[in-house]
């Protein structure tokens, strides 16, 4: 260490008695030229250094084997870098270049480095001691930093000759030269990237060397890449060691890319683009060794720096107007960085696809990580108008056609589609946009492409992949916070029409129907099982997603086709086992399909399920007649009115069992349909029927039964609105046992359906004049439960309650009674920014911005998991009744039938002794009727049907039933067949045929204006 630190102290001086014994052997007799005179005493080093250059070149063979052997045996740094000087000044431009490798390059660069790395070990280690007091220290850094200069310089010396000498190189006469150069560059880069750290608050003692070091670093790796552009790989020799030598260079540039990225933009943005360059140059012969995942990711992680650094630039300016300020330019900078990054990428894509398979998952991350930092994210940064525009026309754009590039490559959509995928609540929304976009990039490839997306597969024992229309509902269900702000996106310009922004939901529907309209017949299947699973799903707005896609097919396709949809529905809905969220989506897609049938399809349909018959109004009570036209809605209301009120008045009449309250809530229900979408078409008669056989079920309710029973509690749901319907000429003693009714239950919390169901029949009564003999008894009780429900904490009651309240308040002629409904100052408040339409809440943008997220991070993740048990929970059916759904046995046919034979045989005993009543004849003819009706059944049942469908539209994987229960759904699968679905042959129930063309253009405004309300 001492001699380290006094050659250190005397390193300028090239005088030492150590220089003169090693040089005198070389300045003497036999090594020199007769034409020179050397004196026999030792000969200063300073006289060495002035050779000519003749005499350098005739002197090469004898002084340069003992010049190198000095160097190899020496440990004095100051010794090194003199000899090193000499060699690369005095002799190397005379040797020849083809032996380089051999003759110096591979004797004298393992040592060199081995020197450097010497030197910067000694540099960090000494320099915590490092201080303005301490100047042997001081000088003793400042020496070694002086000494690594003068070795750069020399390394940059060796390069320049060799581009100098030669007009292309072959890397084999080279090899050591630029992996040793390149070791010394990333050296002296991390050190000068480290140095605040390393030298702590005493850089400055040391900072015109670092800077001097740092240019000579810089500009040793400009000459080495000029020197690499030259290098060509020998076309005669296949040589493994070769490849790996280019190789290692490249990936040696890589590593110095990661640690200059933050030093040097520019330098960081050349080394990038020689990397490439060369990478392409070689591509040939080195494609199979590169490390192509280290590139990308590097390139990845790059773009991601220089996207979130434009992103806090963009942060800073927006207090700013000024765009000529200094951040601005910087930003514009840093965007053109990122834009030439992007570049960089797509084109290495390009090229080496094929070797990017385990790339594709860092490639999908990058687009995710992006987006979720850009609007319209939750999570993007908060920047200006001005610069999302900027930063989308100048990087957004080039980065898009990765997506392209990737479209038809299997292991990116293996990654993509992964159904074992789980995202961070950041990256759902840029999951879904980016399925969207493949979407747009699908409709104008080849079957095949779309087919690749399209399909399921199992990739691997471990992992599967789901078909793209799938992965859109799931990503898109999972995107509640973006759907509940909501976020916007780019509208979709039409002719004739300015382009205007559009919530995420209107979004993906529009690209969703852009994407059905342009799929190919083969893969219909596969549409027909994601739509049918998404309306089965239990988020509802992903259900209502698909419902709206599904209307577009109604619109799109024929008639034929949305006549067949709807049959579809209607098998499914009678075979649904009993209540449940899969039987409301299904049942609110048939009442937005029966809008699109044609009048002849109509007609047809009501011919196949007739409402006459009492088992087909658990359909017609889901359909709007407002969708007939107006005689065949008139004629239709009527036969759902009689078949209605003859089974209710029949009920009445009988033994009232609580078994029985199912069929008589879908008969209610059925009622309820054809007074809400079709009261004009009915005469006065009909509403009698109607309001008399809804005031004699009204009569039997009591408060123990409804709190005891959940289908007398839908009962009353569906008697409350129908009696509201009638409420003008109810009989004021039925109004007023109501209101006490409610007033009761109210006490007891009743369900939310019950109390919604209060709050329909209260709101009509703002519409009836209450009798003065009775307004004791109904008013107080009636401002009793409008104060109940006003005050309710649930935002749905809350909000149903206000609608409700405001109806009532402004119909009645009793306003005595507004003021004494208003119980409390809080519920006066909640009426008044009810009517004045402000909010009961402030709540700024930011702070609702955070709650949103809040939320979605917090309620995300079980809710769109409904167990079995939850599903059963949820039904209205006691779990005794679901062996209604069983298979009957041929034992059960065989006894069946024997009690209805012995029940004639014993009307015949009773004919033969006495005349029969009047009324035999009629139920005879009825049940003659029902004999038809299950014979035509009998028949039906015992064709052989094949299913237009494959595995039933995937019903079993969505409904929450065993296989014997779910067997229903499958024959009524069959059952469409036997009732003029496609032929068997068709593999799904979307025809090529049935679809007709339709350019996007007209699709776009179709879809957000198409659908008739709920």
């Amino acid at each position: 260490m001492v001699l380290v630190r006094k050659a250190c102290r005397d390193g300028g001086s090239f005088r030492s008695w150590f220089w003169r014994e090693c040089f005198e052997a070389l300045v003497l007799g036999e090594s020199m030229s007769q034409e020179r005179a050397v004196p026999e005493s030792a000969v200063p080093l300073e006289e060495i250094s002035s050779w000519p250059e003749e005499l350098c070149r005739r002197e090469l063979p004898s002084v340069l084997p003992r010049l190198l052997s000095i160097y190899q045996h020496s440990d004095n740094w100051i010794e090194h870098i003199q000899i090193l000087k000499i060699i690369v000044e005095m002799f190397l431009p005379h040797m020849n270049h083809l032996t380089l490798e051999q003759t110096f390059f591979s004797q004298v660069l393992p040592k060199t480095v081995r020197l450097f790395d010497d030197m910067m070990y000694e540099l960090t280690s000494q320099a915590r001691e490092l201080s303005s007091q301490n100047l042997e220290i001081q000088s003793t850094l400042r020496n070694i930093l002086q000494t690594m200069v003068q070795l750069l310089g020399a390394l940059t010396g060796c390069v320049q000759h060799v581009c100098a000498t030669q007009e292309s190189v072959i890397l084999e006469n080279i090899h050591s030269l630029p992996s040793s150069v390149l070791h010394v560059i990333k050296s002296t880069f991390v050190h000068c990237k480290n140095s605040e750290s390393v030298y702590s608050g005493r850089l400055h003692l040391v900072a015109d060397l670092l800077q001097a070091l740092f240019k000579e670093a810089y500009s040793l790796q400009k000459q080495l890449m000029e020197l690499l552009d030259m290098v060509c790989m020998n076309p005669l020799i296949d040589e493994h060691d070769d490849i790996l030598n280019m190789v290692v260079v490249i990936h040696s540039l890589l590593d110095i890319c990661s640690v200059i990225s933050s030093m040097d933009h520019a330098f960081h943005a050349n080394t990038w683009k020689f990397i490439i360059k060369q990478s392409l140059k070689h591509q040939s012969v080195i494609k199979s060794q590169l490390k192509h995942k280290d590139i990308i990711t590097s390139l990845c992680e790059d773009i991601l720096f220089s996207f979130h650094s434009c992103l806090q630039l963009a942060e800073q300016m927006i207090q700013s107007d000024a765009q000529d300020n200094a951040d601005y330019r910087l930003f514009q900078k840093t965007l053109k960085l990122c834009r030439f990054f992007a570049n960089s990428l797509l084109h290495y894509t390009k090229e080496f696809l094929p070797f990017l398979s385990d790339s594709c998952c860092t490639l999908h991350q990058l687009y995710l990580q992006i987006y979720s930092k850009f609007p319209p994210s939750l999570y993007a940064a908060g920047i200006s108008k001005a610069q999302q525009e900027e930063i989308a026309s100048t990087f957004l754009v080039t980065l898009s056609p990765l997506i392209s590039q990737l479209l038809t490559f299997q292991p990116f959509v293996d990654v993509v589609l992964d159904s074992k995928l789980e995202l961070p609540c950041e990256l759902q929304l840029p999951q879904c946009l980016l399925l969207v976009v493949i979407m747009d990039e699908l409709s104008s490839r080849p079957e095949d492409v779309q087919a690749l997306w399209c399909t399921e597969s199992q990739v691997s024992e471990a992992t599967a992949r789901v078909s793209l229309l799938k992965a859109i509902f799931s990503s898109f269900e999972q995107c509640s916070g973006e759907l509940s702000l909501p976020v916007h996106l780019q509208g979709v310009k039409s002719k004739g029409q300015a382009e205007v922004a559009v919530t995420l939901y209107q979004h993906v529907c529009i690209h969703l129907c852009t994407f059905i309209a342009s799929l190919h017949p083969s893969l219909f299947p596969e549409l027909d099982t994601a739509l049918l699973n998404a309306v089965l799903s239990a988020n509802m707005i992903t259900s209502l997603l698909a419902m709206d896609a599904w209307c577009f097919l109604a619109r799109y396709g024929t008639a034929e086709l949305c006549a067949h949809h709807v049959t579809i529905m209607a098998h499914l809905i009678k075979s649904c086992p009993g209540e449940c969220y899969q039987l409301t989506n299904l049942s609110i897609l048939l009442r937005r399909l029966f809008f699109f049938m044609a009048p002849r399809q109509q007609v047809e349909f009501i011919q196949k399920f007739p409402p006459k018959e009492t088992e087909n109004l658990l359909l017609w009570q889901y359909i709007s007649f407002q969708a007939l036209p107006a005689e065949l809605r008139k004629q239709t209301a009527l036969e759902v009115t009689r078949a209605g009120t003859a089974w209710c008045m029949k009920w009445l009449g009988s033994n009232r069992t609580l078994e029985e309250l199912e069929s008589l809530n879908t008969v209610l229900s059925a009622l309820l349909a054809v007074c809400n979408s079709s009261g004009e078409a009915l005469d006065l008669g009909q509403q009698t029927a109607i309001k008399e056989v809804g005031s004699q079920l009204s009569i039997l309710l009591n408060v123990k039964l409804v709190i005891g029973q959940p289908y007398v509690q839908q009962t009353l749901s569906l008697l409350l609105p129908l009696l509201g319907f009638f409420i003008q000429t109810l009989d004021p003693q039925l109004v007023s046992q109501v209101i006490t009714l409610q007033t009761s239950l109210l006490k007891l919390e009743p369900p939310d359906h019950v109390r919604l169901a209060f709050l329909d029949f209260l709101s009509s009564l703002g519409k009836l004049f209450i009798p003065q003999t009775i307004q004791d008894r109904i008013l107080p009780s009636l401002s009793s439960v409008f104060a109940s429900l006003l005050a309710d904490r649930n935002w749905l009651l809350e909000q149903h309650s206000l609608e409700a309240f405001t109806q009532f308040a402004e119909g009645t002629t009793h306003e005595e009674i507004v003021p004494q409904c208003l119980s409390s100052e809080e519920t006066k408040k909640k009426v008044v920014s009810f009517l004045e339409k402000t909010g009961f809440v402030d709540e700024t943008t930011a702070a609702r911005l955070e709650r949103i997220k809040q939320e979605k991070g917090t309620f995300w993740e079980p809710f769109a998991k409904v167990t079995q048990e939850e599903t059963k929970m949820s039904s209205l059916q006691p779990c005794v009744k679901r062996a209604r759904h069983e298979l009957p046995s041929e034992d059960e046919y065989r006894s069946t039938l024997q009690a209805a034979t012995e029940a004639l045989e014993a009307i015949e005993l009773l004919l033969q002794k006495s005349p029969p009543p009047d009324w035999l004849l009629m139920e005879m003819e009825t049940l003659q009727e029902r004999i038809d009706k299950l014979k035509r059944q009998n028949c039906s049942g015992r064709k052989q049907l094949s299913s237009t469908f494959p595995q039933p539209l995937a019903l079993h994987r969505n409904w929450p039933l065993s296989d014997a229960q779910a067997l229903p759904l499958r024959r009524a699968v069959n059952l469409c067949t036997a009732q003029g679905s496609p032929p068997a042959s068709q593999k799904s129930f979307l025809l090529k045929s049935d679809l007709q063309p339709l350019s996007p253009a007209v699709i776009v405004p179709v879809q957000i204006t198409i659908f008739p309300p709920a």
